[in-house]
């Protein structure tokens, strides 16, 4: 174990040193060494991702080296640094020579040779470098449009064939993320949430929440790494980060149109509770306005009284049980404050019969 152990370091090493500039000094003697090392510690995940003792003892250290500074720098170097990440670090190193600029001309056409050797030499294993590196670079290329491409208003958006593809990327990257990673989804979403552009990411998030289940993955891939295995699951990873993360939710519920946070609700129903939580919040913040005849909030950013009647209104128009659930919600809300029949008294009066009369 321990020579094992000196090996994942010395690797880890090598991959902080492929991103510095001290690759100006790598012949491509180097770099068929690097991929070659690299190489040989996914055969060590494929070897013992099912081994739990060893792939345990391997991810303790792992985390450990990663708490501790190393020789290039205070802040530790990303990729390395759970067990999950040993079955593609010739990616990781991959990656990160191909982007470095220092990289001499003779080391880079090696690799670029080792990368794409042509069409009559396959790798060895069942899928190419060549092959995971396009993959990768797919995704990379969501990611891309996720943070940079635009969207129009559109109550139609798990329609959207940009949209859909993000949808499809990240329920596919929930399902990679799993416990493979130590602070798991939630930690991984809310990076997301604090990097990307937060009206478009919520789009996607709520187009992956109305995403169809996907295949499972095929079982090599999945080596006890506990992560989810459908869309589905990932969908669940998407609910339970949305509840607990009471002002993302918040801003889920005010920005999406009212047609798509229905088919989300009906959807799912954990959020069709909370949404209907938020909307009587929202609701009792209004007070009667005797000059103006209408509701308004006390503050600016409070919800408007038509934005309310236009939420409640898609929600009633709902599939059962969500619809019959929205009424016994209004009802329950409008006796709690008097049950009164007049206009004007109670807010949910007001919505029952704006309701009524629009139905």
């Amino acid at each position: 174990m321990e020579p094992l152990a000196q090996h994942l370091e010395r690797f880890s090493e090598v991959l902080a040193v492929s991103s510095t500039a001290h690759v100006s000094t790598w012949d491509p003697a180097t770099v068929r060494r690097a991929l070659q090392w690299a190489r040989y510690l996914r055969h060590i995940y494929r070897r013992f991702g099912r081994h739990g003792r060893i792939r345990k003892a391997l991810e303790r250290r792992l985390h450990n080296q990663w708490r501790q500074e190393d020789g290039f720098g205070s802040r530790p170097v990303p990729g390395l640094t759970n067990f999950q990440a040993l079955g593609h670090c010739d990616i990781l190193l991959s990656l990160r020579l191909l982007e470095n600029r220092d990289l001499g001309d003779a080391a880079r056409h090696h690799l670029l040779q080792q990368l794409f050797p042509g069409p009559d030499v396959r790798d060895a294993e069942e899928e190419s470098l060549q092959d995971r590196l396009a993959c990768l670079a797919r995704r990379r290329s969501a990611v891309h449009m996720l943070r940079f491409c635009g969207y129009k208003e559109n109550l139609n958006l798990p329609e959207d064939s940009q949209l859909k593809t993000q949808a499809e990327m990240l329920l596919e990257r929930l399902q990679e993320v799993g416990k493979a990673q130590a602070e798991g989804p939630s930690t991984f979403l809310s990076s997301l949430w604090e990097r990307l552009p937060q009206n478009n990411f919520l789009k996607v998030v709520a187009a992956a929440l109305l995403q169809p289940p996907m295949p499972p993955r095929p079982q090599e891939d999945e080596l006890e790494l506990g992560s989810p295995k459908t869309a589905g699951e990932g969908g669940q990873e998407l609910v339970h980060w949305l509840l607990g993360k009471s002002e993302v939710m918040a801003v889920f519920c005010r920005r999406l149109p009212a047609g798509l946070l229905t088919a989300v609700a009906s959807r799912h129903r954990a959020l069709s509770r909370a949404y209907l939580g938020l909307l009587t919040d929202w609701g009792r913040q209004l007070h009667y306005d005797l000059q103006k005849g209408i509701w308004v909030g006390a503050e600016s950013q409070d919800v408007t009284w038509e934005e309310l009647c236009d939420r409640f209104q898609s929600l009633c128009q709902a599939p059962l049980p969500l619809r019959d659930e929205v009424v016994t919600v209004l009802k329950s809300c409008k006796a709690q404050d008097g049950d009164f029949e007049v206009p004007g008294l109670s807010i949910w009066t007001d919505l029952l019969l704006a309701l009524r009369s629009v139905a």
